[in-house]
């Protein structure tokens, strides 16, 4: 029950707040509130933790300049010091006045910021949505794959069941993560060249419209022909894909590579629970009758294994997410400014050192992730409890 309560309140929090965190704040239309942020307002502690000289001096810095130069001038005349040493001061007690009377003036953030001047909170709401939406959509790529693979192999039997599973041995002994990485990139690969063979083809595209409309008229000059080139590229375009595109692309294409290679467990086990059903007699008795295989596998098997895909998925979502969050760590999953824990996590890692650390990027997106893999291993394994027969036989 704790692991299903953890995992309802992330939900709740992160879905819950998809039209908060990525629609737009006031005054910024074409931005959405997890991109939106001032560089002047960055590497702000969050507002409960303890702050030294150098943070307060930040916090200061920060502030709407109007009321700082009223605060600077009131904490002068308090203090007998002057304006201008108050406005560049490093006394943390000096600093600690000013903060205190900006009030509100002052920029706040429950999580602290990143290097940009962005809600470190917003964007682990954002980058959770993400997380938690590539590791449910690839588990499910993951469970239909294995499903169909293994009841195909478990139904059909002989040297075609050999056959399947010697080829899921072999993908079995493979470095898992290494073939998820080398899908990834070989994808990231054939979309690049995609998108260089269409922008040259759009390209001679407009080269021969253009060539097309002067070939009947030999007196035209050089502002004819930059109207037609004008015209060409609103007709024909340049081939480029847009930055929302390009990121809907790479999505899909880590779904696949994610789902793609975390089905040999899936197989495995529906392959032997179709063993065991296709035996039985119900099964039996319906292709006695003549009953199609498709009609015995969503009469008969299907139902059956409800049980085992269940368990399973709810296991594979944890395994999605996080080998999500570990090619976004690498660089090579969910890219910025779309914000996933994974790169979240590879951020606040650079922005820790011997010197300075600024340790709330790295460890809010760390604790999110592993609390959220913890309780859905929690829910996996009481489902297995729940679905197992030799307990219920108990």
């Amino acid at each position: 029950m704790i692991g299903l309560g953890t995992i309802a309140i992330i939900l709740a929090l992160c879905f819950g707040s998809i039209p908060w965190a990525f629609g737009s704040p006031s005054g910024e239309a074409m931005v959405s509130r997890y991109e939106s942020g001032q560089p002047r307002q960055s590497i702000i502690p969050p507002i409960w933790a303890p702050k030294d000289a150098i943070d307060l001096r930040r916090i200061v810095d920060a502030s709407t300049p109007e009321k700082l130069a009223e605060v600077v001038a009131t904490v002068a005349r308090d203090t007998g010091t002057p304006a201008a040493q108050v406005a560049v001061t490093r006394d943390p007690a000096v600093l600690r006045m000013l903060v205190d009377r900006l009030g509100d003036a002052a920029p706040t953030f429950l999580l602290g910021s990143d290097q940009l001047g962005r809600s470190l909170f917003t964007r682990l709401l954002a980058g959770g949505t993400i997380s938690l939406s590539v590791g449910v959509a690839a588990a499910f790529i993951s469970v239909m794959i294995g499903t169909l693979y293994g009841a195909l192999a478990g139904y059909a039997g002989g040297r075609l069941d050999a056959l399947m599973m010697r080829i899921v041995d072999v993908l079995y002994g493979l470095p898992y993560i290494l073939l998820v990485v080398l899908i990834a990139v070989a994808s990231d690969g054939v979309i690049d060249r995609w998108q260089r063979h269409t922008i040259e083809q759009r390209a001679a595209q407009r080269s021969a419209w253009v060539e097309l409309q002067l070939a009947g008229q030999a007196d035209a000059g050089p502002e004819r022909r930059l109207q037609l080139d004008n015209e060409a590229m609103a007709r024909f375009g340049t081939g480029e894909l847009s930055g929302p595109q390009r990121t809907r692309i790479d999505v899909v294409a880590l779904l696949v590579a994610i789902g793609g290679v975390s089905w040999l467990t899936m197989a495995r086990v529906i392959r032997g629970q179709v063993l065991s059903l296709k035996a039985q007699p119900f099964v039996e008795s319906a292709r006695a009758i003549g009953a199609p295989v498709h009609w015995i596998f969503w009469r008969h098997l299907l139902p059956n294994l409800l049980g085992p895909i269940i368990v399973y998925a709810t296991l594979t979502v944890p395994q999605a997410i996080l080998q999500e969050s570990f090619l976004s760590f690498l660089g090579i999953g969910i890219k910025p400014p779309l914000p996933s824990w994974g790169n979240l996590a590879a951020d606040g890692l650079s922005e820790l050192n011997r010197h300075r650390s600024h340790w709330w990027l790295l460890l809010f997106p760390c604790l999110l992730l592993g609390v959220t893999l913890l309780a859905l291993n929690f829910v996996g394994e009481g489902l297995r409890e729940a679905f197992d027969p030799r307990r219920k036989r108990e």
